[in-house]
């Protein structure tokens, strides 16, 4: 009998985590499989959260995260730290998700040592490598190294060909962020308490329409996020909008918009929110303004629009489906555009009810059988 494939997954962020838990919940679930998973800790407090609700305890637990880390002095620490739990464990795949630090460095390291790597979510290309950055260097690295290509679309799948990728290695498997979105939404059906922190809020703005607001990105630090502040509190001026805006950690993000936005009562700041609640806020949301990757793949499942406040986007599917805007981050333009959903009934419906291009809920099924051979 042929022993289990070891699979190594690799991951360190919340958005790899939410991407990551529907596969390893498979392997788990596939005698073809030992699985085993390393968290980087590049998060900690938002991984954290979603390890405890989808039931994840790694085997192995760096807790690279340090403030004010530059991007040089983590990746080193990823690279000995990772290579040094494949010597331990000898995996016969590692498996990376999209663009992240520690998914690059995860398959450089399984590049030295000759493990193939499965990269989950490839072939997301923006065609500018400081926007996002350092995420669209990152995914090009792990494209010219991984064995097996799980892309997420056929428009991803045609960026790897273009690039002159095997397309025997490559595969439109869907994108796993809908096998956990459709997980979750499960859950939170069978136990409303997973997600009811939200309720005061919601009795608070009840009667108004809800935009949820989220922002992160590197190349948005500056007047970037002035310019978004500015929109925000423009929007916010209407008496029949409220926003909720999960505020991230990141003090590039959070000393703006405290200066900006506090103290306005239709604006609601806070904490950056768990998956099952942030689920929740996608469900109760009229519309999404976002810097994220993750929440232009998401929204649209649940038929939310989506404006995305940056200048490129590596899923155009989004854009071309009709689920997504890209509105850059000049304040004037985000409110036209804002404006434009919330008053313009037939606008909003067209968005609204576009097909998602990015998944049907079975690609972490797809990936096994992928890897197995």
């Amino acid at each position: 009998m042929t022993a289990p494939a070891r699979i190594l997954t690799i991951f360190g962020t919340r958005p790899e985590a939410i991407k990551l838990f529907p596969l390893v919940h498979a392997l788990e679930a596939d005698s073809r499989f030992d699985s085993r998973v390393c968290v980087s800790g590049q998060h900690r407090g938002m991984l954290d959260q979603v390890l405890h609700i989808a039931g994840l305890t790694p085997h192995h637990d760096l807790a690279l995260m340090q403030p004010d880390q530059t991007l040089d002095e983590l990746t080193a620490r990823l690279i000995t730290g990772l290579g040094r739990v494949m010597d331990e464990e000898k995996p016969d795949w590692v498996v990376v998700q999209g663009d992240t630090a520690t998914a690059m460095a995860g398959a450089l390291a399984a590049y030295y040592r000759k493990v193939p790597v499965c990269h989950v979510e490839a072939g997301l290309r923006s065609g500018s490598i400081y926007h996002p950055w350092p995420e669209e260097v990152n995914r090009k690295i792990i494209g010219s190294i991984a064995a097996l290509h799980c892309a997420p679309t056929e428009t991803a799948q045609a960026a790897l060909l273009a690039e002159n990728i095997d397309p025997a290695t490559v595969h439109v498997t869907g994108n796993t962020v809908i096998d956990a979105l459709h997980w979750i939404t499960a859950r939170i059906e069978a136990e409303p308490e997973l997600a009811s922190g939200l309720a005061p809020l919601e009795q608070r703005f009840a009667g108004k329409r809800i935009v949820g607001v989220t922002t992160h990105r590197r190349e948005n630090f500056g007047e970037g996020m002035a310019q978004i502040a500015s929109a925000v509190r423009r929007l916010a001026a209407r008496d029949d909008v409220a926003v909720i805006f999960p505020v991230h950690l990141n003090p590039n993000v959070r000393a703006v918009m405290d200066q900006e936005l506090g103290g306005i009562g239709n604006v609601a700041m806070i904490e950056p929110l768990d998956y099952p609640h942030f689920a929740r806020l996608l469900a109760i949301a009229d519309l999404m303004l976002t810097d994220s990757g993750g929440v232009q793949e998401e929204a649209p499942a649940l038929g939310k629009p989506v404006l995305v406040m940056r200048e490129t986007t590596e899923r155009p599917e989004g854009v071309a489906a009709g689920t997504a805007m890209l509105v850059g981050t000049d304040a004037g333009r985000i409110v036209a555009e804002a404006t434009r959903l919330l008053d313009d009934r037939a606008a909003y419906a067209a968005m609204a009810q576009a097909h998602n291009p990015f998944g049907d809920g079975h690609s972490a099924r797809r990936i096994c059988d992928l890897l197995a051979g």
